[in-house]
């Protein structure tokens, strides 16, 4: 593991070589299939934090990740017009609609032994996705997905400084400090919470701003809501 320092962070955060990231996502997709298998019927249909899907479309869109190819990518976006997030939410919507959430389980079983990732993406990425995906899944079924901090921390540092989600601009000139891990990232008016609400809202979902304190919490909420 190599530690690293920038001008986002004052807290040292691990950055993780490719083999460490695989392992992590292995690691972590074969937690999710176990907390997916411990769900209802009716829980499946229940919607997502991601507004478009359901818990099941979600899972279905973590499968695709060692199932796409560059060409499938072409396609989907010519498809949807050139819209990224049109192309996820249909690609989702259309492979739940086929295949049974149990079915879906054990691909994403099956996904754990694969280091394929979708075209044009950074090896962090599926990490990120398991974990923030995973989080979209348990918070509407009010349920407990635990995050790893050994996870948990890389995550937070790379979404902090992702420009295709957002984040530098939604965190601009605040400080983020988790209160049950070692992490902390930016200057400015603190916003302290749990590493998981910290993480859903650097990655713009709003349910987990009433469980964030400090002055810039409320700064956070007004960019959010935008």
């Amino acid at each position: 593991m190599i530690e690293t320092n920038d001008e986002r962070s004052r807290a040292w955060a691990p950055v993780l070589e490719t083999a460490q990231i695989e392992a992590a996502v292995r690691v972590e997709r074969l937690r999710l299939c176990e907390f997916l298998a411990g769900l209802g019927a009716d829980e499946w249909s229940t919607p997502s934090l991601c507004a478009a899907w359901t818990v099941h479309e979600v899972l279905a869109h973590l499968t695709t990740t060692t199932r796409t190819s560059v060409w499938s990518v072409v396609k989907e976006a010519i498809r949807a017009r050139g819209s990224f997030d049109r192309m996820e939410a249909t690609v989702a919507r259309e492979r739940a609609a086929r295949l049974p959430a149990a079915e879906l389980i054990e691909q994403l079983r099956e996904s754990a032994e694969s280091s394929r990732r979708t075209p044009f993406s950074s090896p962090m990425d599926p990490l990120m996705d398991v974990l923030v995906h995973g989080q979209d899944i348990a918070r509407p079924l009010r349920r407990s997905l635990p995050l790893l901090p050994e996870h948990a921390v890389p995550v937070l540092h790379y979404v902090v400084g992702n420009r295709f989600l957002g984040a530098p601009a939604r965190l601009s000139g605040l400080k983020l400090v988790a209160t049950d891990m070692d992490w902390e990232s930016g200057t400015g008016p603190e916003i302290t919470g749990k590493a998981a609400d910290l993480l859903l809202a650097a990655t713009g979902r709003p349910v987990a701003l009433e469980q964030l304190a400090g002055p810039g919490a409320g700064v956070l909420a007004h960019r959010i809501a935008g």
